[in-house]
């Protein structure tokens, strides 16, 4: 239970022993709420809407949860509010609560609400067991049968389904399942997962149509807005994406998740005052928190050590430090507290151990686990230590290994080069490297269109083999799967198989991919994913 009225608490501590719940842990701050959330499991939650003196309301804090796994799906959460409004309501039910009372509610509407959710998290343990195994695929199966066959809570599992769809980057599948939901009623979520379905299939003017009819005749869904400031940034529209994201952080001003995004997104598409702002703030209220996505403590880090201030820096420097020392063997903590330290060794006048850093992450652009995060940041370094004239060697070459391994898309590219700017110099460099990707795709597509499938596939897996571009792998496999039948069987086709097969097992990331080590941010693949 989360509340800070001790004698609501005291009620409703005494509403669920009767009921037989049998152990019950009390919070009276949001925050401390979030802290047991994120540390222990609940079978239930129950939380309150409105908090007293801080700037997080119930809703905020299950959207965080929510948003960074740490709420899983076989937890009944029931929100409480005095709010009656239609809006709150709605929003409550999208932010898929599992029942919201108004204040006053009696003890059997409360049993009510227990017994129906309880009911539909157990008609659904046999996906939620799948899940927790990461068997994605057959959890997904499972919900679409059950949607299909009308079976015990079968919209909640249509809506996992689709979820699950989405997240196998199967959107086709998911768009059909939404669509078949909405034929049984006009359900806002079915609607946005639509628009997100359109998205992750490249179909950004529908994805931003479906989305501009939901927030016309929803202008409170707030998760609408995160998707279409992701559909805005792909169609090349950063200062429109950045209002849409500064309108979901407005409307959810306690959601840290929310905050870091946008501090990110305006770090990287030039207001390093707003960034500066919105990712100070967000530290200050959630740093400690698994929602927290500590790329905004190491972009905030850069903005300090951009202002002159050198005590920020540090106390940023300990943070990144801190965060590691509790995950040791997380290559992304180690990484991140690598660009920071270059940042202050170099304001500590250390500027050998500096370049020595940055020459250590540098060497790492070519490992498996080395990701789109930790390019932007390494060229984020690069660029200021290079515009601060000190000697890095064959910096142009360095950047351009970066960039024909992660440019793999226009956002990704100009996302590269927005993390450069400190150096005019590397842009030219990102854009060409970007170039001669799309040259090398073009080249495939004209052997197959000549009839020559197999020699397509070939030039691009040498060419993928050297950049280790994900949209080379991609291109090669899509040629592979459509052109089977010309290459023929026999063993031409299995070696083409098995490269392809061996290439992405060691280098699967797409050029986007952040890898979490499990650590809960993703939030700058979330803006790169074209």
């Amino acid at each position: 239970m989360i509340d800070c009225n001790t004698a609501s608490r005291s009620a409703l501590a005494g509403m669920l022993r009767d009921f037989g719940v049998g152990r019950i842990t009390q919070a009276a701050r949001a925050q401390d709420g979030r802290r047991l959330i994120e540390k222990l499991h609940f079978d239930i939650v129950v939380c309150d809407y409105v908090f007293d003196g801080e700037p997080i309301n119930g809703q905020d804090l299950m959207d965080d949860l929510r948003a960074a796994a740490l709420l899983p799906l076989s937890t009944v959460v029931i929100m409480i509010s005095a709010e009656a409004g239609h809006t709150r309501v709605a929003e409550a039910a999208e932010a898929a609560l599992d029942a919201y009372l108004i204040k006053p509610h009696t003890a059997d509407a409360l049993r009510q609400r227990l017994i129906e959710a309880r009911l539909r998290k157990l008609a659904l343990r046999d996906v939620f067991d799948l899940v927790d195994r990461d068997e994605h695929l057959l959890a997904a199966q499972l919900c679409q049968e059950r949607f299909e066959s009308r079976g015990p809570a079968w919209l909640h599992a249509a809506r996992i389904g689709a979820e699950l769809w989405l997240r196998l980057g199967l959107p086709g599948q998911a768009q059909a399942l939404f669509d078949a939901i909405l034929k049984v009623g006009a359900l806002p979520w079915a609607r946005l997962g639509i628009a997100r379905s359109q998205h992750e299939s490249g179909n950004l003017g529908q994805a931003r149509r479906t989305l501009e009819s939901l927030l016309n005749e929803q202008p409170g869904y707030t998760d609408a807005y995160d998707v279409m400031s992701r559909v805005l940034l792909d169609q090349g529209l950063p200062d429109q994406a950045l209002m849409a994201c500064r309108e979901a952080a407005a409307r959810t001003p306690g959601s840290v998740s929310r905050a870091v995004k946008l501090g990110l997104l305006a770090f990287y598409h030039g207001k390093p005052a707003e960034a500066a702002k919105v990712l100070g703030d967000a530290v200050r209220r959630g740093l400690n928190s698994k929602a927290f996505d500590l790329q905004g403590l190491v972009l905030l880090a850069v903005l300090q050590f951009d202002s002159g201030d050198s005590r920020g820096l540090a106390q940023s420097w300990r943070g990144v430090v801190a965060a590691h020392a509790a995950a040791p063997a997380s290559n992304r903590l180690r990484r991140l507290e690598g660009v920071v330290a270059t940042l202050k060794l170099l304001v500590d006048r250390r500027v050998a151990d500096s370049i020595a850093q940055i020459r250590q992450l540098v060497s790492e652009a070519r490992e498996p686990t080395f990701d789109f995060e930790a390019a932007c940041n390494v060229l984020t370094v690069l660029s200021r230590l290079s515009r601060d004239e000190v000697h890095l060697g064959d910096i142009h070459d360095d950047v351009r290994v970066l960039a024909l391994r992660f440019a793999v898309s226009r956002t990704t590219c100009e996302l590269l080069v927005r993390a450069g700017l400190a150096d005019g110099s590397l842009a030219p460099i990102i854009r060409a490297a970007y170039a001669d990707v799309c040259a090398d795709a073009e080249l495939a597509v004209s052997k197959t269109v000549e009839s020559r499938p197999a020699e397509a596939v070939r030039s691009l897996l040498a060419s993928a083999e050297r950049s280790l571009n994900g949209k080379l792998m991609d291109l090669a496999q899509h040629t592979l799967d459509r052109h089977a039948d010309a290459i023929g069987p026999g063993l031409v086709l299995q070696e083409l198989r098995d490269q392809i097969q061996s290439i992405n097992q060691r280098f699967r990331s797409y050029g986007t991919q952040v890898l979490l080590d499990g650590s809960a941010g993703r939030t700058l693949a979330s803006l790169a994913k074209a």
